[in-house]
């Protein structure tokens, strides 16, 4: 079902396979199956996950595995209720996502439009749409040929779950996109004549590694003087989200452009706003130190 009905990722359905069977191998001791659990019997498991010391994220990723499971055999109806419906979730304390300053970004781009050549554009370009456009890594890697929709305005992206989204592109990325498809070809393996990738690249899959990406980060960090383990693709994705929103832009528009399924998981931003707006004051304001 999540497979065939959500698109979930490899990486999910093994997390959730793994939750499961921690479940299943804890209530044998029991001589409980999965499939008869009661309420009682989840609350205690929870209970002795949080005594373990379990990560309250482990904790809140197993009661996700196991209501989706619960109500799945609910719905098809192989149990005649739901033992998870009832299961509160364990508080966590949701830390803010680091970001890049818009100095420190800019001090990227200028690294970056250092390099000549073929590699030189492709830099500059995946630079470009990782952060004018909030891709996740593994969106950035896999973008099609061509990128973009019929007016080449357009960025489509196709995300989590296999769904499809549209960001728009200003100009200097465009410019950027323009100046690397002079130079596509340079990178297309072997003999090959053509690609359906974006960064076609000698690796078994095809396109540019994920990996390959990370590397040419830590390059470019140490070029620009920023400690490369304050960079990376995930942490430029926030900076996007983080500048928008700081320069007025519509939080539900930039739920679309970063693909979140929930607003809530965008909200986190308007946190991250908030704290450098009250750094800001707290480091210029004349009367911030003082004793009033």
């Amino acid at each position: 079902m999540q497979l065939a009905e959500r698109g979930a990722a490899g990486n999910t359905v093994t997390a959730y396979r793994r939750d499961l069977e921690h479940l299943a191998d804890y209530l044998q001791r029991a001589d409980i199956s999965l499939q008869s659990v009661s309420e009682a019997d989840l609350r205690t498991y929870m209970r002795d996950l949080h005594r373990s010391g379990s990560a309250p994220a482990t904790a809140a990723r197993r009661r996700s595995a196991f209501r989706q499971f619960y109500a799945f055999l609910h719905g098809e109806g192989l149990r005649n209720d739901d033992p998870a419906a009832g299961l509160d979730a364990p508080r966590r304390a949701r830390s803010l996502p680091k970001i890049l300053s818009p100095d420190e970004v800019l001090r990227l781009f200028d690294a970056a439009a250092a390099h000549q050549g073929p590699e030189g554009r492709r830099l500059v370009c995946l630079l470009e749409l990782v952060y004018c456009a909030g891709l996740r890594v593994s969106e950035l890697v896999g973008l099609p040929y061509p990128p973009t929709d019929r007016d080449a305005r357009l960025l489509i992206i196709r995300g989590k779950g296999d769904k499809e989204r549209l960001v728009p592109l200003h100009d200097a990325a465009l410019a950027a996109l323009g100046a690397y498809l002079e130079v596509r070809s340079h990178f297309l393996p072997g003999a090959a004549k053509a690609s359906p990738w974006l960064f076609p690249s000698r690796a078994r899959q095809g396109f540019l590694t994920r990996a390959r990406f990370f590397q040419m980060l830590d390059t470019l960090a140490l070029e620009a003087g920023l400690d490369p383990a304050k960079v990376s693709p995930h942490v430029l994705r926030h900076a996007f989200a983080t500048h928008l929103l700081e320069g007025g832009a519509d939080l539900r528009a930039v739920q679309r452009m970063l693909g979140h399924a929930d607003i809530a998981t965008t909200q986190i931003y308007t946190h991250v706003v908030e704290e450098r707006l009250k750094a800001l004051v707290n480091q210029h304001h004349p009367l911030a130190g003082g004793t009033g």
